[in-house]
């Protein structure tokens, strides 16, 4: 019986696997792995780089963000172009129970990737927290993805979606040399502690603003899933 619904699970992790990427993961694995491989090469030959965990976390950032980027804004679109969207319309409540699965598959490859180049790094360049680090990548990732989902469900297409994102990201991005190291920072790095603060107020700072990229990221996708209540907007 167990052996039958892990053959189950498996089978639909993925068939949902090869929804959500539409066949191009591996060109996103390929981009996302090419470009750590890039950066830790550079590194590697510079005798006088020093690394430390702040710096990994950086690295490993864009990765993780690069291989969320094409399900989360895309997704819908795929939907709608293979005609899967009015399927789903045709089974009251259970097109949420589907997009959510997705959204599940979605962060747990992420998170397994991200993990992976961790394991990497720890081998190549210096040994860091492989799992904390996966999971505090996970809260910027997990939240710019939800992001991403809700703007598909605003735009209604894909390649506007994208753009959308690619010139919030940048916003963001910018933004975050000017937040420093305050709450309000996305892209706030835990292993990049200020000499000037107490480790007590570094760490209540830090508490708040993964609690604000959760709170931002559920309702992001609550907010997503009620937009998809609205059939004629996609149909």
């Amino acid at each position: 019986m167990i052996r039958n619904y892990l053959i189950l699970f498996v089978q639909l992790f993925r068939y949902n696997l090869k929804i959500v990427f539409a066949n191009k993961f591996i060109f996103f694995l390929l981009g996302a792995f090419g470009f750590y491989l890039m950066i830790t090469i550079i590194i590697l030959f510079d005798a006088e780089a020093y690394f430390t965990e702040s710096d990994v976390f950086n690295l490993l950032l864009f990765p993780g963000l690069l291989i969320i980027f094409y399900p989360s804004t895309f997704g819908i679109q795929n939907d709608v172009d293979t005609r899967m969207i009015e399927v789903l319309f045709g089974i009251p409540n259970y097109r949420y129970k589907v997009w959510l699965l997705r959204l599940v598959i979605i962060f747990i490859v992420v998170y397994g990737f991200v993990i992976l180049l961790g394991f990497l790094s720890t081998l190549a360049l210096m040994p860091v927290p492989i799992f904390e680090l996966g999971l505090q990548l996970m809260f910027p990732i997990f939240f710019l993805g939800a992001l991403g989902f809700l703007f598909s469900t605003l735009i209604r297409n894909g390649a506007g979606t994208a753009a959308v994102m690619v010139l919030f990201g940048l916003i963001v991005w910018i933004s975050s040399g000017i937040l420093g190291e305050s709450e309000w920072n996305i892209f706030l790095n835990p292993y990049d502690m200020p000499d000037s603060l107490s480790p007590v107020i570094w760490m209540e700072m830090l508490f708040y603003n993964r609690l604000y990229l959760i709170i931002g990221s559920v309702l992001a996708v609550l907010a997503a899933l009620f937009r998809l209540q609205k059939r004629e907007s996609f149909m």
